[in-house]
């Protein structure tokens, strides 16, 4: 399926950002690090070193900011803590795998559906 197939089948817009996430299986363990890649109410996408990846159907807790827009351009960042599961690994390369990860509870706000401001935007990426 192309990106733009899938882009049609989404109930909601997604937030594209490159942020850190960190996740673990237990927060009590030891956490690893991805880079956020996008991000709605009830999925995330990142990226991940290969031999740090969680796999297909495990259930990971995970941490990360999102921005969160006001009217006039300003946002704040909000922190968030989620659980959820695994639910496709894709290989990039050798080293790299992309990361979809379903959240058991959405979040209270979609992050993909604020005022657009390009500018601001960009200065995330």
């Amino acid at each position: 399926m192309d990106s733009g197939t899938r882009q049609q089948r989404r109930a909601e817009q997604r937030l594209s950002y490159n942020w850190p996430i960190w996740f673990a299986e237990d927060f009590n363990g030891i956490l690893s690090q991805g880079q956020m890649a996008d991000l709605s109410s009830r999925n995330a996408a990142f990226t991940c070193y290969a031999d740090q990846c969680p796999f297909e159907g495990q259930h990971i807790t995970a941490r990360f900011s999102v921005p969160r827009y006001d009217a006039d351009g300003s946002f704040d960042l909000e922190n968030v803590i989620v659980d959820g599961n695994i639910l496709r690994v894709d290989n990039i390369n050798p080293f790299m795998k992309k990361i979809v990860l379903q959240f058991n509870e959405p979040l209270g706000f979609r992050p993909g559906e604020t005022e657009d401001v390009p500018a601001q935007k960009a200065a995330l990426v």
